[in-house]
């Protein structure tokens, strides 16, 4: 039984009351410093509009990691902040989506991001297929376990075929996967 003291984080977010996340709760953390979390999508997609629309709503600094500025300018509404190369100062504090994999530019990209301690890592596509990144990594020299850090397939399975179900999939994810949870409906944990 919950102490008059204890915010029970659900109620108190049903009724409008702002309390940090479980994870800054489960590590000490101030609300503020839970802010400091970033989400890079690479690529200027459907899929990274929506990641970072809905990115910034869940708390994330919002990146769009884009070398072609034409592409880049058709998302410059979600307020993310656009950049042409990996920010050095990204850190263990950032999440990095691969919202297009077809680009030449996929190898280049992830070579220099996987450079950075960015916490996590990952690629879009259909699991069925071995990832493009795999061959574009090995061809510039990456080692084998630098190449397992990149994940494929993303996100948790809901079947997601549309932007914005695989933003939604793809958030909810890394939540789970930052969280320790297991990203479902076992709540047992």
């Amino acid at each position: 039984m919950a102490h008059e003291h204890e915010i029970d984080p659900a109620c108190a977010v049903a009724h409008g009351v702002a309390v940090p996340d479980s994870d800054a709760v489960a590590h000490g953390f101030a609300a503020a410093e839970v802010s400091k979390r970033t989400l890079v999508a690479v690529f200027a997609s459907p899929v990274a509009g929506f990641l970072l629309r809905f990115g910034a709503d869940l708390g994330f600094r919002t990146l769009l990691l884009e070398p072609d500025g034409d592409r880049a300018a058709g998302l410059r509404d979600t307020g993310a902040e656009v950049v042409a190369a990996p920010p050095v100062e990204l850190d263990d504090t950032t999440d990095v989506v691969v919202t297009d994999h077809h680009r030449a530019e996929l190898g280049v990209m992830l070579r220099d991001v996987l450079k950075r301690r960015v916490r996590w890592v990952g690629v879009m596509g259909n699991p069925r297929h071995e990832g493009p990144h795999v061959r574009a990594l090995t061809e510039l020299g990456v080692p084998a376990a630098e190449i397992a850090r990149v994940h494929r397939p993303i996100g948790l399975n809901i079947g997601s075929r549309t932007p914005p179900e695989i933003a939604v999939a793809t958030l909810a994810g890394l939540i789970a996967d930052r969280t320790g949870s297991p990203g479902g409906f076992d709540f047992r944990s």
